[in-house]
C-alpha cells in the first residue's frame, strides 16, 4: 500500500490507542472509538486508509455480519484481509477495521444500508455485496424503498462489480443500474415487503422465487449462480454441497453469496468453499454457553425476516428465551412485533425477558401462545433445567447477553 500521509498515520495511531485504551478498560472492543478519533484528527481518514486496496462493501437488513465474516474467510486464501468483525457498520468502524490492518491488500467491509452511498463514494470500493431489504429500525432508516433508490444513485455510472440477490425486488432494483451485475437466486423467504414493483408501483405477480411486474417491464433477473437446498450451483452449472457448521437456510444462501464473489476476485469454489466450512460463529451468533449445566445457544434477529430465520434454525423441542429491548441500535418502535408469527412457538415453554417484555408478552397473548414473564435474563435461565436451551433476542439485548459470558465469538 502506498505509505500514508503524516497527519492519517498520527490519526490512525491514535484511534488504535483509543480503541485498545476501550477494550481494556472493559468499555467496549474498540471498533467504533478508534474510528471516532481517527476522523476527528483526519476527517479524509477512511479515504486515505481505503486507497489501493481490493474492497468489498457488504450490505443488507439481514445477515450483513455473517456474509462478511464468510466473505473474508474466504479471501484470507488470497492474502490479509481488513475487516469489521463485529459489525460496526459506519465509517467510525471501517476507519478502524482499515487501520487495524493497514497493509493487508484486501478489505471487507459490513456498510449499513443506509450509509452505504456514503461509503462506495469515499472508498471507491470495486465490489459491492447486496443481499435482502426489508423494514428495520424505521424510526432511523426510513423507508427502504427509499433506501433502494440511494443504492440505485449511488451505483449508475460507476465501475463496480455489483453481486446480488436477485429474487428480492427491490436488492434488484437498486443494484441494476451497476456497471457489472452477477445475479445469484439465493431465496427472499420474506417477502411482505415486497409485493409492489419499485419501477411503476403496480402489483408483483410470484411464483416460488420467481418474480414479475404485471403492468410494466420490471422482472427477476437471470440469476447465474442457484442455491439449490444444501447445494450451490454455479455458473457452469456445477453442483456443490455446502457442508456448512452455520446452521440454517439463510446462512446456505449467504455462503452462495460469498462463493459468487469469490470468483469476481479470481478465486474459485474448490478453495472458497473449504474456508467457508471453518466458520462456527460470528460475532456471538450461534454461539453455545454453558451455565449451571444449561447449554445456551444464542440467536440474534433484529427484525420479522430475522425472527423467521431465527425460528426456522431453533430446535421445536427446546424451551426458548426471548428477550427484546428497544434502545438506539434497535430501532425505538417495537410495532414491528406484531408482523412476526409466534404461533409457531406453540408447544415450547417460551420465556420472555427484556426491557421492552412487556411489549413482546402482549403480542404472544394475541397469538394465543403461552409463556413465562421474567424480570431479567438471569431469572429466565434460572428456571431452566440442566439441558439445552434456545436463545433468541434483538440487538442490544443480544450484547448485553454475550458481555455476561465474556463477549464469546
Amino acid at each position: 500500500m502506498t505509505q500514508l500521509p503524516l497527519r492519517a498515520q498520527l490519526a490512525s495511531a491514535l484511534g488504535r490507542t483509543a480503541a485498545t485504551l476501550s477494550r481494556v478498560t472493559g468499555r467496549g472492543d474498540g471498533s467504533v472509538i478508534g474510528g471516532r478519533v481517527g476522523l476527528i484528527l483526519e476527517p479524509d481518514l477512511l479515504r486515505k486508509l481505503a486507497a489501493d486496496r481490493k474492497l468489498v462493501l457488504v450490505s443488507a437488513t439481514n445477515g450483513k455480519t455473517t456474509t462478511t465474516r464468510l466473505i473474508t474467510s474466504e479471501l484470507q486464501e488470497l492474502g490479509e484481509v481488513a475487516t469489521n468483525a463485529f459489525g460496526a457498520n459506519m465509517p467510525a468502524g471501517h476507519v478502524s477495521a482499515l487501520a487495524s490492518n493497514k497493509q493487508a491488500p484486501f478489505g471487507v467491509l459490513e456498510v449499513d444500508e443506509k450509509y452505504l452511498p456514503e461509503v462506495l463514494e469515499t472508498t471507491q470500493a470495486g465490489v459491492v455485496c447486496l443481499m435482502n431489504l426489508s423494514r428495520d429500525q424505521m424510526d432511523r432508516a426510513g423507508e427502504i424503498w427509499l433506501l433502494a433508490q440511494k443504492w440505485r444513485r449511488a451505483l449508475a455510472g460507476k465501475d463496480i462489480h455489483v453481486v446480488a440477490n436477485c429474487d428480492d425486488p427491490l436488492v434488484t432494483w437498486g443494484a441494476m443500474t451497476a456497471s457489472t451485475v452477477t445475479w445469484v437466486s439465493c431465496g427472499q423467504p420474506w417477502k411482505e415487503d415486497s409485493w409492489c414493483c419499485p419501477e411503476c408501483g403496480g402489483p408483483l405477480d410470484r411464483k416460488g422465487d420467481d418474480w414479475a411486474c404485471r403492468e410494466c417491464h420490471f422482472r427477476r433477473p437471470e440469476p447465474t449462480w442457484f442455491l439449490d437446498d444444501d447445494a450451490v450451483i454455479d455458473p457452469r452449472r456445477q453442483r456443490w454441497v455446502l457442508d456448512l457448521r452455520l446452521p440454517g437456510r439463510a446462512n446456505r444462501a449467504n455462503a452462495a453469496i460469498a462463493l459468487a464473489v469469490a470468483e469476481v476476485f479470481g478465486l474459485p469454489v474448490e478453495r472458497a468453499l473449504p474456508r467457508l466450512r471453518e466458520v462456527t460463529s460470528v460475532a456471538g451468533r450461534y454461539t453455545m454457553v454453558e451455565r449451571d449445566g444449561r447449554s445456551l445457544r444464542l440467536l440474534l434477529a433484529k427484525n420479522p425476516a430475522g425472527w423467521l430465520e431465527a425460528f426456522e434454525v431453533s430446535d421445536p423441542s427446546l424451551p426458548i428465551v426471548l428477550s427484546v429491548n428497544a434502545q438506539g441500535p434497535d430501532g425505538r418502535d417495537t410495532s414491528w412485533l406484531w408482523d412476526v408469527d409466534f404461533r409457531i412457538l406453540s408447544g415450547r415453554p417460551v420465556y420472555v425477558t427484556g426491557e421492552r417484555r412487556l411489549d413482546l408478552a402482549l403480542r404472544l397473548d394475541v397469538a394465543g401462545v403461552p409463556f413465562q414473564l421474567c424480570e431479567t435474563f438471569d431469572a429466565a435461565v434460572a428456571q431452566q433445567r440442566p439441558g439445552r436451551v434456545d436463545v433468541i433476542a434483538n440487538y442490544t439485548a443480544f450484547q448485553q447477553i454475550r458481555a455476561e459470558f465474556g463477549r464469546a465469538v
